[in-house]
């Protein structure tokens, strides 16, 4: 019997170890793909710690950073791989977040579908598709 709890025990510990580690974890309510309104071609994605802003039509363009979720804040920290002026136009210019490596809007609102982004008077509301 003793040996049938100790299975018991090992079993349960190992679940909780494994679904303690899944990916996205980071991101909390911010996991997933984000669109925002009123546009067909701009979006955010988050896991983890990694952000990827990026346009479309070209869905292989777009800029990674890392990113923090502290309180009503999030920090972004943009990366461009071969420091190309596109990267930090379409940043900077396209969505408006700046600077390129060190943006920081205030979180207005955050649920399972809609974020609402805003900084010195601009607001970007995006929904998760």
């Amino acid at each position: 019997m003793a040996r049938f709890f100790k299975y018991i025990i090992l079993l349960t510990s190992s679940i909780l170890l494994l679904t303690s580690c899944q990916e996205g974890s980071d991101a909390g309510d911010l996991l997933g793909q984000w669109r925002m309104n009123n546009t067909d071609n701009q979006y955010m994605s988050f896991s983890g710690g990694i952000v990827w802003i990026k346009t479309v039509p070209d869905k292989n363009f777009g800029v990674f950073g890392n990113f923090q979720h502290k309180g009503d804040s999030l920090f972004i920290q943009c990366f461009s791989k071969e420091e190309l002026k596109s990267d930090t136009v379409m940043v900077e210019e396209s969505f408006g977040f700046k600077p390129f490596n060190n943006i920081r809007v205030k979180i207005e609102s955050l649920n399972g579908d809609i974020m609402v982004l805003s900084k010195d008077g601009q607001k970007w509301n995006f929904y998760k598709y």
